[in-house]
């Protein structure tokens, strides 16, 4: 099984913790996740987008010869 990092842990939890409040919606439908497995991959998804931001800004730029 695959290890995430604790950021990614917290999006799933927070994502979950949505869920099971009605307030996890589904994309431009705006239809309400039910699937506590569709909750996670959701929350998966999100923390992916937040680390791929945080280090696009993180990592300095390669220099071309």
């Amino acid at each position: 099984m695959a290890k995430y990092t604790e950021d990614s842990k917290e999006e799933v939890k927070e994502a979950l913790h949505k869920m099971k409040e009605g307030k996890l919606k589904i994309g431009k439908s705006n239809t309400k996740v039910t699937n506590p497995k569709q909750a996670i991959a959701i929350g998966l998804s999100e923390a992916e987008e937040h680390s791929a931001k945080s280090s696009k800004t993180k990592k300095p730029s390669a220099k071309k010869k």
